[in-house]
């Protein structure tokens, strides 16, 4: 369709029978026709085209800062009128799925098809305005500013894989980043948000300023694509830059973190450790923040599902030192710390865990916690004793996952703790050889390689107990070594004596 006919079917009185009506004016009819909702795919159609093959001129040209102000205004109302139009259907506060969320769904995401291929029009046009000489960068950056913000929101919405996603809207969302990075003169996502250097403030706190409204506790399960727009946008805004933004991106993190749902409570800690990550501690420890997070972490270990509880650990072994850090600044006394609550509760669930998925997850981040702990370990050797055995005794499935995460755990706590070693060697030697007898006759569907590990962690494990005890494994295993037939233990027990 040519431009004179589409302007004449929207029935605009322009302001002579042989001019055509302002731009703004049918971009204005244009949302608003959009908006009305019937003939949605239709008036698509016709914008595609309008935009196309309107003249630069007409569309950006020959305005003052009024007008132009003007035609920035209706070009934002259309861009958040198209952005409503392919978003996901709403939803309400805590709602189940409904019958026909799947269909709702695939209208979407041939909706966002069609939206974000108006959205590569209208930003290939504004690159030809940027490059000539009339119109320039003086008119097209008003309109960017404008612009890309929602329309970089419209792209994350659909740039991954969604239920209300499919292949074409994805391929249309990536090309619309990309377009958007370009025209941004900007080399990466994370550039275009962040800014080009640490002087530069890019296009972050556009895009929060707009999430902001959904980010409410009352508003941000209602459009289910918000959760996922911030936490795919968070991360590509790393240090430096993120401390700048840190009132606005905290508040969000907290809130989908608290949330009873375990999958938004993962959301929502992966963006708290993000944060840990990239804002300097003096900015988390002030107004208290640091703590707060703490708090909101430590509620979490209560939790039964492994994921989220490998989720939180990992996050709370990076935020111990800031806390540790705001204690020491503050010259407060320090009976015990935050590492050893944690610790002490992880102990406590440990102890009592039968579930084997969490055994793993609790026997792969305790290590960690010993080493962050160091010689103060020495305060829970008992329960950590106790864990230690228990573990060594269950075989946890092919991989072995958890007993490798003890035995990990035994060899840093005897090199931290080694003065209180000695009166433990006789319980601790007792479940290590049974443990090397258990792996040795298992005729099960461990892997060779998982078995030669656990032997090797076992045999280190002797050979610092009998450093620390000043040689008292060698002469406690003598009549092992002499007694035993099996070749492979056999050839642990020859490393223990020649290397202790």
């Amino acid at each position: 369709m040519e431009l004179s006919g589409l302007v004449r079917a929207l029935r605009l009185e322009g302001p002579g029978d042989e001019q055509p009506p302002p731009a703004e004016q049918v971009l204005l009819q244009l949302g608003l026709l959009l908006s009305q909702g019937p003939g949605g795919a239709g008036v698509l159609r016709d914008l595609g085209v309008l935009i196309e093959a309107a003249d630069g001129h007409w569309l950006f040209g020959s305005r003052s800062p009024a007008a132009l102000g003007k035609l920035v205004a209706a070009l934002g109302e259309l861009v958040a009128a198209l952005s409503g139009h392919a978003a996901p259907p709403k939803q309400e506060q805590d709602a189940a799925d409904l019958p026909g969320e799947d269909s709702a769904y695939a209208t979407a995401a041939e909706r966002a098809a069609d939206v974000g291929s108006v959205f590569l029009r209208l930003l290939a046009k504004l690159e030809e305005a940027k490059a000539q000489e009339c119109l320039g960068v003086p008119v097209v950056g008003p309109i960017l500013g404008r612009v890309m913000g929602p329309i970089y929101i419209f792209a994350a919405t659909h740039v991954v894989e969604r239920p209300w996603t499919n292949a074409r809207s994805q391929s249309v969302a990536q090309e619309l980043l990309a377009s958007l990075v370009r025209a941004a003169d900007c080399g990466s996502v994370a550039e275009f948000l962040r800014g080009k250097d640490e002087d530069e403030e890019g296009r972050f706190a556009a895009v929060m300023g707009i999430l902001k409204q959904e980010l409410t506790k009352d508003t941000w399960k209602c459009n289910p694509a918000t959760k996922f727009v911030f936490s795919w946008t968070l991360p590509h805004v790393t240090r430096p830059w993120l401390g700048r933004y840190l009132e606005r991106v905290l508040p969000p993190s907290l809130l989908i973190s608290d949330d009873y749902r375990e999958e938004n409570k993962i959301l929502g800690v992966r963006c708290l450790h993000h944060i840990i990550l990239n804002v300097p501690a003096a900015d988390l420890c002030q107004f208290n923040r640091a703590q707060v997070v703490y708090h909101a972490l430590y509620n979490h270990l209560y939790s039964r599902e492994a994921p989220l509880i490998q989720t939180v650990l990992l996050c709370l072994l990076d935020l111990l030192p800031i806390l540790e850090r705001a204690r020491r600044q503050q010259k407060l006394p320090r009976p015990t710390t935050a590492c050893d609550e944690v610790l002490q509760l992880v102990l406590t669930h440990m102890e009592a865990e039968h579930r084997l998925a969490l055994r793993r997850v609790y026997a792969k981040a305790l290590p960690a916690f010993v080493r962050r702990l160091g010689i103060l370990i020495a305060r829970h050797l008992k329960r950590l004793e106790r864990v230690i055995l228990g573990y060594l005794e269950v075989c946890d499935g092919p991989e072995e996952e958890a007993r490798l995460g003890i035995l990990e755990t035994l060899q840093c706590t005897i090199e931290h703790a080694w003065p209180r070693m000695p009166c433990r060697l006789p319980v601790l030697l007792k479940a290590l050889l049974r443990m090397m007898w258990d792996v040795h006759t298992d005729r099960g569907s461990t892997p060779e390689p998982v078995k030669a590990a656990l032997l090797q962690g076992a045999t280190q494990c002797l050979i610092l107990l009998d450093r620390c005890s000043e040689g008292q494994v060698k002469v406690l295993l003598e009549g092992v070594y002499s007694s035993c037939e099996e070749n492979r233990v056999r050839v642990c027990l020859r490393q223990v004596r020649e290397n202790a």
